[in-house]
């Protein structure tokens, strides 16, 4: 899965906007915002970077005014990370990644609905509740939004849980397939919505969206041992790390 997983990073990111290939790198440049979530790079399966093929990668973030920045599964690229260390890149996080194909994905019972968007006033809920449910890491905005219906749009899926006041109690959203696989990324609850399996309900109904487009798998990261074991219920199994490295100043 390793190569699985890269291969679908390279292919992921030459989709965004303003895409940019560099020395074996991809680089996923999005106009429409600055955050380092949105804007990063990542390397082709089996790249050996020169260290000209660093400093052009690190130029394209200079003139753009963005920090260096890469995600990608270390064993894919092994010759990678030396170099990049090398160049005065250090280590941001490791995660482990997980993986669910259809013989392992587990349906939650129950009378949750999750539903998909019908129109922009879902698609600002649905940011404005992701914006609450990460404490405000990634601020809801109207281009926050637009990604999401891009997203549901292009081929990818948008899923979420109606809350009481006909807002968002909580959703997720996942890729288009690429590379036989998607990713599945922003798993999020309201806080006054936790508890209720709403995180698992969206989860598994993403995965069998996913499966429909004709995904052989479908991966995430978590960020805790509380979304690991929801992940675990619904079919999830370890597949991996991806490694996180960035360069300051």
């Amino acid at each position: 899965m390793h190569t699985d997983v890269q291969s679908f990073a390279v292919a992921n990111l030459l989709r965004r906007p303003a895409a940019v290939e560099a020395g074996g790198f991809v680089v996923g440049f999005d106009p429409t915002t600055t955050s380092q979530y949105v804007n990063y790079a990542t390397p082709v399966p089996g790249a050996e970077p020169t260290a000209g093929d660093v400093s052009a990668l690190i130029e394209a973030f200079r003139e753009r005014g963005l920090r260096p920045r890469l995600e990608f599964a270390p064993n894919a690229a092994p010759a990678v990370e030396p170099a990049l260390l090398r160049a005065g890149f250090t280590t941001e996080a490791v995660h482990e990644y997980l993986v669910c194909t259809p013989a392992t994905l587990a349906v939650p019972a129950g009378a949750i609905g999750v539903e998909v968007p019908a129109g922009e006033e879902d698609y600002v809920a649905i940011d404005a509740a992701l914006a609450e449910a990460f404490g405000g890491e990634f601020p809801a905005s109207p281009e926050g939004a637009a990604r999401l219906r891009r997203t549901q749009e292009n081929g990818g899926a948008v899923r979420f849980v109606r809350a009481g006041d006909g807002g968002c109690a909580g959703a997720a959203l996942c890729s288009a397939p690429a590379e036989g696989t998607a990713e599945l990324a922003g798993v999020g609850t309201r806080p006054a919505h936790r508890g209720r399996g709403i995180a698992a309900a969206v989860t598994a109904a993403l995965a069998e969206a996913a499966f429909d487009s004709g995904a052989l798998s479908v991966w995430l990261e978590y960020s805790g041992e509380g979304s690991h074991r929801v992940y675990e219920r619904v079919g999830f199994r370890p597949g991996g790390t991806r490694l996180y490295l960035a360069l300051e100043g």
